[in-house]
């Protein structure tokens, strides 16, 4: 028996509540979420999947996991592979596209992105962007190194952020700007956990170009989403969490959020950038030119 006290209810929040032995689902519940969220998987309606010319379809929105895989579809196309030509649909979380039956068939998960891969019969389902990034690396021979260090140093990582990446959303993301009411615990909580991963990646920067070492890697496009995004003022959180203080990871940041095939990959189903620089849907590299070439004047 412990002699800790139990905590008194008139202190939870909201005051007095309990949690009942068992939980039900009879209240929307995730603030600016809730109209989305439920305690069960599967398909709520009937809606195929759009399918373009290209090989690869990309089913996604422009938030950091969903940028990933522009990212890396952009820096491969960069890099001369033209096969990885894409076609990206867009994905309208807020509207529960992720829940038509086309997209569970992709992603029993229904969470964006999500990937088919029509040059395989049937085609290759792919869905957890560090997964799509595994799979785009392996199959173009790029952004993945081969040597057996320098190639698990790179998983290291990429699992890192695929681990980092609850904490920092769902966890500071949703308490600190999403939830419907304001709470000092998980807040702190949260800002803690978010601010010791900023240590261990400002830590690794300091001795590495790169997150994984001496290159450009799948590790860097599945970080860059999530942390440059913080060091460019996400959630309005930039001075609350002191992210100047990351001197490596903000010069990390501005490294690669300079390289082209980034700026590209940033705009593709990106519907919370101002409306003249998004492209809510990319059939062709047309289709970012224009967008491009508009905002730079």
């Amino acid at each position: 028996m412990s002699d800790t006290p139990a905590p008194d209810p008139a202190e939870n929040q909201p005051p007095g509540y309990v949690p009942p032995k068992v939980w039900t689902w009879d209240k929307a519940s995730g603030g600016q979420f809730a109209n989305i969220n439920r305690p069960v998987s599967g398909a709520t309606h009937e809606k195929e999947l759009p399918v373009g010319r290209h090989p690869l379809q990309l089913y996604s929105l422009g938030t950091p996991n969903g940028v990933k895989v522009t990212i890396m579809l952009e820096e491969l196309l960069a890099a001369g592979h033209k096969e990885a030509d894409y076609d990206a649909w867009l994905i309208r979380i807020g509207e529960g596209d992720q829940f038509g039956s086309g997209f569970v068939a992709a992603n029993p998960n229904s969470k964006i992105p999500a990937m088919l891969d029509h040059s395989q019969d049937p085609p290759v389902r792919l869905f957890e962007s560090g997964s799509i990034l595994v799979y785009l690396a392996e199959k173009f021979g790029a952004f993945l190194p081969t040597e057996p260090r320098k190639r698990a140093e790179t998983f290291n990582w990429l699992m890192w952020q695929m681990g980092s990446a609850p904490f920092i959303g769902g966890g500071f993301g949703h308490f600190y700007a999403y939830a419907p009411f304001k709470m000092e615990y998980p807040i702190d909580r949260y800002a803690m956990e978010t601010k010791r991963l900023f240590h261990v990646l400002d830590t690794q920067l300091a001795t590495h170009e790169y997150v994984a070492g001496d290159d450009y890697t799948i590790a860097d496009m599945a970080a860059f989403p999530w942390f440059g995004a913080f060091i460019r003022g996400a959630y309005n959180a930039a001075e609350f969490l002191s992210v100047q203080d990351y001197t490596n990871v903000a010069r990390w940041a501005e490294a690669i959020g300079a390289r082209e095939a980034v700026q590209r990959g940033r705009l593709v189903n990106a519907m919370s950038l101002p409306e003249e620089q998004r492209v809510p849907e990319r059939h062709e590299a047309a289709d970012i030119d224009k967008v491009l070439a508009a905002t730079r004047g």
